[in-house]
């Protein structure tokens, strides 16, 4: 009789495995229907060329359903169990080369549920997790640990969820207190530090190798602030937003130079920019731009500096859409804060009359501007 087999493509997706399936001695093949009908048992598939046990699968009355153990070399890899939908139903395990747990979990059709428990290769816990039994892929709450047992990661729930496992009701501040905790890498320093306070996290800071803190967060209530350093320490970035529901608004974003010196200012209110403040590296100001909104539309008064706190430029515009337009008097200084230049609008953004003085304050010229562009001396 010939041997019926199953055809799977190797992982490379280069050569084939021909696997011969079997349920108590009878042969069968698990896709072609017709020779599973009707049948109870275990099905047992191995490697036609070396003979290895490769699958093993439970069949009631020709459903799959019920126990399915995959093999590797002849090992035993994974277990776990399957319902009449064909989802991973109870407990699931899988293994290492050496036979020690790697993973394990109990599904509910499809989904983990309650504790699950990843280890490392040398048997010391790697991950534990805690599934809501609403479908869920995300943890509720979760703690990785490197392969000397150090915690390397910490989500903390609502509520302690992770024992006996790892004591999540005194790491994640259920006990009425703030409790802080060190996060390690694998390589053995420490990676980040963090407080939690009845499982939110209310301040982290993360490290580099050397120990410095690159970026921290702390958290007040609805209020975050985030800031970034660089290598020497020194602080280069920091937000500070608003949380409410689902919604996140910024109100404060500053940037700094190399030394520390405030190099940029924005502020929001309402979700809109309101102001953006540049700064030269000796602390005067380079920059001035502010708007005040009217509905969807903002009037934008912006000033530029010379590096010795001189104004340099003054202007107005509207903005709709992200179109600017200019609008009124706009105005240059020269560094001895003489006016130099002025530019006149129309509410259209037309260029209407152009006038100029020199360094010692005589007028040069003074243009009346035409639609087309053409200019001719202003009249009075």
């Amino acid at each position: 009789m010939k041997h019926a087999a199953w055809l799977l493509l190797a992982a490379c997706g280069a050569a084939q495995a021909v696997f011969d399936c079997d349920i108590g001695g009878q042969h069968v093949n698990p896709a072609n229907g017709s020779t599973t009908a009707g049948k109870t048992g275990l099905m047992r598939c191995k490697d036609r060329d070396s003979g290895l046990l490769q699958r093993e699968q439970e069949l009631r009355a020709g459903q799959f359903m019920g126990l399915v153990r995959f093999y590797e070399n002849g090992r035993l890899q994974k277990e776990h169990s399957v319902n009449t939908q064909g989802n991973m139903q109870g407990r699931a395990r899988e293994f290492g080369p050496d036979g020690k747990v790697l993973f394990e979990g109990e599904y509910e059709n499809g989904s983990l549920r309650g504790l699950a428990r990843r280890f490392h290769p040398n048997g010391q816990l790697r991950r534990v997790s805690f599934h809501a039994a609403d479908g869920d892929r995300e943890p509720q709450a979760a703690a990785e640990f490197t392969t000397q047992g150090r915690l390397g990661d910490l989500r903390c729930g609502a509520k302690a969820q992770l024992a006996p496992a790892f004591d999540d009701a005194r790491s994640c501040g259920f006990g009425g207190a703030p409790s802080s905790a060190e996060l390690f890498h694998e390589r053995g320093h420490m990676q980040a530090r963090g407080t939690w306070l009845q499982g939110q996290r209310i301040r982290f800071d993360r490290l580099d190798e050397q120990g410095q803190i690159r970026q921290s967060e702390e958290v007040d209530g609805p209020r975050r602030i985030e800031r970034e350093f660089g290598a020497n320490g020194v602080k280069r970035r920091e937000r500070e937003r608003v949380v409410t529901g689902r919604e996140i608004r910024s109100e404060r974003l500053q940037e700094f130079s190399e030394r520390g010196s405030l190099a940029r200012e924005q502020k929001w209110a309402e979700g809109r920019m309101v102001s953006d403040n540049q700064f030269y590296l000796n602390g005067q100001p380079r920059r001035s731009t502010e708007w005040s909104w009217n509905d969807r539309i903002a009037t934008i008064s912006e000033k530029e500096f010379h590096d010795d706190g001189g104004t340099a430029t003054t202007s107005r515009w509207t903005e709709q859409r992200g179109q600017r337009t200019p609008v009124g008097s706009h105005l240059r200084f020269n560094t001895a804060r003489r006016q130099v230049g002025e530019r006149i609008y129309d509410q259209n953004g037309r260029l209407t009359r152009e006038r100029a003085w020199d360094d010692a304050g005589n007028l040069v010229r003074d243009d009346e501007v035409f639609e087309d562009g053409s200019r001719k001396a202003f009249s009075r």
